[in-house]
């Protein structure tokens, strides 16, 4: 999947596109006709960066219903040629999430479709989970046939099918069709589970990897076996070592540590580092400073994970370097400095921000140490980072850093919070906001009914607000 362009965050569809509480709020004064066309663009041209983990589902679904939009868009999106084409979850995985959410809120034609994908659809399999959770036992019943149509009834076909119920993410529609009065149904069905079942025993049955009794070379050549099929092992490498590892064997390690293989130098540095060696520091500093892209980045990961005092002094000292480690320095303070270390971790923020733009991925961890610290200088470099990021994720923890830096956050932006994508940071503005306005309170109280809400916003909203709490 490419990634997304995303618009101007002073636009409507920029707004859409990052999930901001401000897009929806924008989109209810614009011409509806505008409005649905850029809301239809978001969910037909994923704009997230990672889609796996940032939510724009319900957002979407929520302002469908607001605007009262037809779905046709959508309809022709799934049932296009390119369906079949592209089959990348990415590329229709949106839609189906919010047609899922749309079918909760009770809208019939958005049950309707994701039974038509489910049926004919290259991505049925995510099309299903959310019928699965929607749908009731006589339209996922109605599935049965269509779905294992799918699947050839030969050796391959019905190995294809072991594999789909032995990975399903819901797996109540399996179970129901296990239970179907149609022998032909049931059998083929039951079968798959048992095989699946079998399968997942098989694999647990042939692990890889190390065994008991190898020696420290041997983990290292593991991992350095790893580094060549382009598979990186130094992580679980490095714990083999603790437990094939003595005193007597730290020599060794240390040599690996300086000079050896770039899989054998990743994994000393990590055990090196996870057991406070007194030579870790230095170790990592030199491997930063001669070692390949790989080994820098395995010694960088290695040292942000120590928590001695001895690294937190350390990183005092490194947070000024121009380079990966100093970067790394500038995350410890983060995490873990304190209050003297405001200026260092203010500096780090500010210089991601100028040399990597509002999407670096750093500022997840220094966002969140200026506000552990209460930097409030850092507001308005915050406040651009609210604004531009693309990552609803890191827009969250500015608005809780914000939280904790800016006395003017309950009248700004923890108002718009209240429509943001994300459910955290939803329940932050529902803890923040101040309700002497009037569209707080209404939406607070439209939290606290929807069915769909996750129970950490519902829980902070009763916080704020009672059944008898007066609207304003």
């Amino acid at each position: 999947m490419f990634d997304p362009v995303i618009a101007p965050s002073g636009t409507l569809l920029g707004l859409l596109q990052r999930g901001r509480g401000d897009g929806t709020l924008h989109a209810l004064t614009a011409p509806r006709a505008e409005a649905l066309a850029a809301l239809n663009h978001c969910v037909l041209s994923d704009p997230r960066h990672d889609w796996q983990v940032e939510n724009r589902s319900l957002y979407y679904a929520r302002l469908y219903l607001d605007l009262n939009g037809e779905l046709d868009a959508v309809e022709a999106h799934l049932f296009d040629p390119e369906d079949v084409l592209d089959p990348e979850e990415s590329r229709t995985g949106l839609a189906l999430a919010v047609l899922g959410h749309l079918a909760s809120y009770g809208r019939r034609d958005a049950l309707e479709l994701l039974r038509r994908y489910a049926a004919g659809g290259t991505n049925w399999a995510w099309a299903l989970d959310e019928l699965a959770l929607r749908d009731d036992d006589a339209g996922l019943r109605a599935l049965a046939a269509p779905v294992l149509a799918r699947f050839a009834t030969d050796a391959e076909g019905e190995a294809e099918l072991a594999a789909a119920v032995r990975d399903a993410f819901e797996p109540r529609p399996w179970r129901l069709w296990a239970d179907d009065p149609r022998a032909s149904i049931a059998t083929r069905v039951r079968a798959a589970q048992e095989t699946g079942c079998f399968d997942r025993w098989q694999r647990q049955m042939r692990p890889t990897g190390p065994r008991p009794g190898w020696s420290v070379q041997a983990v290292f050549e593991w991992a350095q076996q790893g580094i060549e099929r382009g598979a990186a092992l130094h992580v679980p490498a490095a714990r083999c070592l603790v437990a094939v590892a003595g005193p007597e064997d730290r020599p060794e390690i240390l040599r690996a540590a300086r000079s050896g293989t770039d899989g054998a130098r990743c994994t000393a540095l990590r055990y090196l580092a996870d057991s406070n060696d007194r030579d870790a520091l230095g170790l990592i500093e030199g491997a930063v400073d001669d070692g390949t892209a790989t080994v820098v980045e395995a010694a960088v990961d290695a040292f942000e994970r120590m928590r001695s005092i001895a690294a937190v002094d350390r990183a005092r000292g490194w947070a000024r370097r121009p380079d990966a480690l100093g970067a790394a320095a500038g995350r410890m303070l983060a995490c873990r400095g304190g209050a003297q270390d405001s200026e260092l971790v203010l500096a780090a923020l500010r210089e991601a921000v100028r040399g990597e733009g509002p999407d670096a991925p750093t500022l997840w961890t220094l966002v969140d140490g200026t506000g552990r610290l209460g930097i409030a200088c850092a507001a308005p470099v915050l406040r651009h980072v609210y604004r531009e990021t693309a990552s609803s994720h890191l827009r969250g923890r500015a608005a809780r850093a914000l939280a904790a830096t800016d006395p003017s956050f309950a009248t700004g932006f923890a108002v718009e919070c209240l429509w943001d994508c994300e459910e955290t940071t939803r329940e932050i503005a529902a803890r923040h906001a101040e309700t002497g306005d009037a569209r707080v309170v209404e939406q607070l109280r439209r939290l606290a009914a929807d069915p769909a809400e996750e129970a950490e916003v519902q829980t902070a909203v009763r916080s704020r607000i009672g059944p008898d709490t007066p609207a304003v």
